[in-house]
């Protein structure tokens, strides 16, 4: 598969991590008060300023998804809530693999759910090779790990007209030099989310000397 945005890029298959963030970069506890109670006072943070583009968005980005890759404390949050529930969304989730992170022994008991052994960049290759489309959801621990690793392909950010000021960052010491290429131009909804579709490039980034830029 050759990848749009990124020329003589060819994968095996797509890693696609789906991100929700405040403009500060927190992405805690976005879905509700007990997602992570402990040490964070905004869990559900995400919900007052959702609109219809914003989920139009989120529902299109699982598109052709075949696999989720989930961290244990995700997973447990949607062990618990999707094999209850109806539409396309839980349909999707109950019906594909599931891959777990976890250093423990998370109870596997939903559906179609694998846990990933300790070679766990090994361990997402061997995925990307068995999957056409394989989204990482949330899961700021395992992000850390893709990101150190380059072990993504694309990564879909919404960033929210919010400060929280606390709580575990989307790049929490994950990140390393890495170029990225913006797929599409970013689109605000209603309430000022701002989404950003990104492509790992090759290479890393350059440094320049602001004084030899011509301003003329």
């Amino acid at each position: 598969m050759t990848f749009p945005g990124v020329p003589g890029l060819t994968i095996m298959g797509l890693i696609q991590i789906e991100l929700f963030a405040s403009l500060d970069l927190v992405g805690q506890a976005p879905g509700g008060p007990d997602e992570d109670p402990v040490g964070f006072a905004f869990g559900g943070w995400q919900a007052p300023l959702l609109d219809d583009i914003t989920g139009a968005q989120v529902t299109a980005a699982y598109d052709g998804t075949d696999a989720l890759l989930l961290g244990r404390r995700t997973y447990d949050i949607f062990a618990a809530y999707w094999p209850h529930q109806d539409g396309d969304f839980a349909d999707l989730f109950n019906r594909i693999p599931k891959y777990v992170a976890s250093r423990g022994r998370p109870n596997l008991d939903w559906q179609g759910s694998t846990q990933l052994g300790p070679d766990l960049a090994g361990a997402v290759r061997e995925i990307r090779d068995r999957h056409e489309h394989v989204s990482v959801v949330g899961s700021l621990n395992l992000v850390q790990t893709l990101l150190r690793e380059k072990l993504f392909d694309r990564l879909d950010l919404w960033v929210h007209p919010i400060l929280l000021g606390s709580g575990k960052k989307i790049f929490d010491g994950g990140a390393v030099p890495s170029n990225v290429t913006l797929l599409e131009p970013p689109v605000a909804g209603a309430k000022g989310t701002v989404f950003l579709r990104y492509a790992l490039a090759e290479g890393v980034p350059a440094t320049g000397d602001m004084s030899a830029v011509d301003n003329h």
